[in-house]
């Protein structure tokens, strides 16, 4: 009969050799990622400064709009929720209302 000492040690080497070995395989992949034939130029490809520049217009809209946009649909769930408080509380205990 094999004893183990402590509890889960075999859990904990197959973990440590599970990460390590997913570690070492991103590592020898990363230099053939970085080598891609479009001379370093990304997905949208060769870019200027009117690009850059409207990107960056597009992110200064976008944020206070999502903001603005979340902000108005948590005030209405919590609109809801004070609405829905309020019937339950003027139904009142449903052990007193009567009734058999």
């Amino acid at each position: 009969m094999i004893e183990r000492g402590v509890r889960g040690t075999g859990r904990a080497v197959r973990l440590g050799l599970a990460l390590g070995s997913s570690l070492v395989l991103l590592l020898a992949l990363a230099p053939a990622a970085l080598a891609v034939e479009n001379d370093g130029r990304g997905l949208y490809g060769a870019t200027n400064d009117k690009v850059v520049t409207d990107a960056g217009f597009i992110l200064i809209i976008f944020f206070p709009t999502f903001v603005l946009v979340m902000s108005l649909i948590q005030w209405r769930l919590d609109k809801r929720k004070e609405a829905r408080k309020a019937a339950k509380k003027q139904l009142g205990d449903v052990e007193w209302r009567g009734g058999w």
